[in-house]
């Protein structure tokens, strides 16, 4: 009389395996961790989805903020197998400190004003920007985007065209100085700024049809460059690496040029 119910333990000890197993299989063995520069966030999440795809066993995950706000939780000892900075100076900054290894350019990017698209403050050029009551929103100069608004004010009141009054004006009419550039543009589309200082590159699809940007001349502008690299107590070394390289890969460099990034081999 017990057999049976020796066979029924039996078999359901089998299927608890089979169970675990197929979990197991089917569950990445890593999980890289990546921090990343908020202006990454759309070309990035494309990426995930394309690398996952071609990387079994690899799953990424994402913390997108600031650059400097990413720079500090590595320095204050969160785990991290990759750095994507929005600027230089962050990356020193890590490489100084012994948290990365060495990095390389991936990117380029340049800064571009955006209005929306109903534009209240009838902000149509970049001498709009002075207007009396104007509100603008921009980066703190902490953050990499921030302190490339103020050189290419700071270019811009150098000039005969614009001048220091320019400059000042300009700066007066700042309402907001926020700890990404993301919140700049969620703040100019939602109407709740008349116009900000963003990356050319944070005209995404998804807003394309919420503002209208407004070009800053190349001889005012500033190239901002972005380094990327292998953090040095990296969990997944190997993996990391590899995702590095992916980066800088013609795939991966397609997937920037469509969202607006100045590659490497240009």
């Amino acid at each position: 009389m017990k057999h049976p119910q020796c066979a029924l333990f039996f078999l359901s000890t089998i299927c608890l395996l089979f169970t675990a197993c197929g979990t197991a299989s089917t569950s990445p063995s890593v999980i890289l961790k990546v921090f990343a520069a908020s202006s990454l966030k759309a070309p990035f999440t494309e990426i995930q989805s394309k690398y996952e795809a071609a990387h079994a066993g690899v799953s990424i995950s994402f913390d997108f903020d600031g650059s400097q706000i990413l720079e500090n939780q590595l320095a204050s000892g969160a785990a991290a197998d990759v750095f994507a900075s929005a600027d230089q100076l962050h990356m020193q900054k890590a490489s100084g400190t012994g948290l990365v290894g060495t990095s390389q350019i991936f990117a380029r990017n340049k800064l571009i004003v955006i209005v929306p698209a109903s534009n209240p403050a009838k902000i149509y050029t970049l001498k709009d920007l002075a207007n009396k009551g104007a509100k603008i929103d921009v980066a703190d100069p902490s953050v990499p985007a921030g302190h490339y608004g103020l050189q290419v004010l700071d270019n811009l009141g150098k000039s005969a065209d614009y001048g220091p009054a320019y400059e000042n004006s300009v700066k007066a009419n700042f309402v907001s100085q926020e700890t990404n550039v993301e919140a700049v543009v969620q703040k100019v589309q939602l109407g709740e700024a008349d116009a900000g200082i963003v990356y050319q590159t944070d005209v995404t699809p998804a807003i394309a049809n919420k503002v209208v940007a407004i070009a800053i001349p190349a001889n005012f502008n500033v190239i901002a460059e972005y380094p990327i690299a292998v953090t040095k107590h990296a969990a997944h070394a190997n993996e990391a690496q590899a995702f590095v390289r992916y980066i800088l890969s013609s795939g991966g460099q397609a997937i920037l040029a469509k969202y607006h990034f100045i590659t490497v081999n240009k």
